[in-house]
C-alpha cells in the first residue's frame, strides 16, 4: 500500500496565531520550530513513502524548505487539515493511503501511525484514527483545560467493534470522569489515515453542525454516515500531549526534556 503522509500547517489560528513556527526547546537546549519537530517525528514512521508539509503561508513554507522538507502550497480557503490533505492527494497521484499527521503533535510516537497503516490493510476501512486510554496525568490535564475554559485535547467514544460513536472537546464519557477510571476515558490522537475515495467524498460535503459546534473535522465523516475506525494504541510509557494553547508549550518542553529528545 503506497502511503503518503501530509502535515497540514497554517499560520492563522484564533487560539494561537503562528503556532507552527513556535520554537520548542528540547533536552539539549536546541530550540526548533514546532513544525520541524512534528516533521522529525513523522520521519520515524515505518511504511511511509513520502512526507509533505501542506501550508498556505509563505513564512511557514520558507522555514520548512530551510530544514529540508518537501512543501506543497495549498489554497487558503480550507476549513481544516483534512480538506488540505485532500488537495495534496489530488496533486500527487499513486498513493492508496493518505495519512494526516498533525503539525502540533511532535510527541506522536511512530507506532501510533504504524498501527493505522496496519488497520488500513482491511479494505473495508475507509479511515482510521488512534485512541489512547488515559492515564491519571492525561485525564487530569484534560480536566484542567475544561475547568480553565481552554479548548484542549479531544476524547473519543466508540462501539465494541472500534467504530467511533462520537468525538468531543468535553471529557467523555461523563461517568468515566466521575468514577476515577472505572469507566475509561480515551484521548483521541489527531492522526488520520484515509483512502483516497474517502478524502474525495469529504471534499464534497458541507461542513456539518456537529463539526462546527465541536471544531472537530472528523465529525463530518460521522455526520455523513462514513464509519471512523478507532485503533487503540499503547503509549509504552511515553507521555502524549498536543500543543493546542500557549500553556502547552512548557508542558511539551518538559516532556521533551524528560524523554531526552534533542
Amino acid at each position: 500500500m503506497p502511503a503518503l503522509l501530509v502535515i497540514p500547517a497554517r499560520y492563522a489560528s484564533s487560539r494561537f496565531p503562528g503556532k507552527p513556527l513556535m520554537p520548542l526547546t528540547g533536552a539539549t537546549g536546541d530550540a526548533r520550530p514546532l513544525i520541524r519537530r512534528s516533521w522529525e517525528a513523522a520521519q520515524q514512521v515505518q511504511g511511509i513513502d513520502r512526507i509533505v508539509i501542506a501550508t498556505d503561508d509563505p513564512r511557514i513554507a520558507t522555514v520548512c524548505e530551510g530544514f529540508g522538507a518537501e512543501v506543497a502550497l495549498t489554497a487558503p480557503t480550507h476549513k481544516n487539515g483534512t480538506e488540505r490533505c485532500g488537495e495534496v492527494a489530488e496533486m500527487l497521484d499513486g498513493y492508496d493511503v493518505i495519512v494526516n499527521f498533525q503539525g502540533d503533535a511532535p510527541l506522536t510516537p511512530p507506532w501510533f501511525v504504524e498501527a493505522l497503516l496496519a488497520a488500513m490493510e482491511d479494505p473495508a476501512i475507509s479511515m482510521a484514527t488512534p485512541v489512547l486510554r488515559c492515564d491519571a496525568a492525561t485525564l487530569a490535564g484534560l480536566q484542567a483545560d475544561r475547568r480553565a475554559g481552554r479548548v484542549g485535547g479531544t476524547t473519543a467514544v466508540f462501539d465494541k467493534g472500534g467504530r467511533a460513536l462520537y468525538f468531543s472537546k468535553e471529557v467523555l464519557p461523563y461517568t468515566g470522569v466521575q468514577s476515577g477510571g472505572a469507566v475509561p476515558v480515551f484521548h483521541h490522537v489527531g492522526v488520520y489515515a484515509y483512502r483516497r475515495a474517502a478524502l474525495r467524498a469529504y471534499a464534497g460535503w458541507a461542513e456539518g453542525a456537529l463539526e462546527r459546534a465541536e471544531g472537530l473535522e472528523q465529525l463530518r465523516f460521522l455526520e455523513n454516515g462514513t464509519p471512523v475506525q478507532c485503533v487503540e494504541v499503547d503509549a509504552r510509557s511515553r507521555r502524549f500531549w498536543e500543543l493546542n494553547n500557549p500553556e502547552d508549550v512548557p508542558v511539551i518542553e518538559g516532556i521533551l526534556a524528560d524523554q531526552g529528545m534533542p
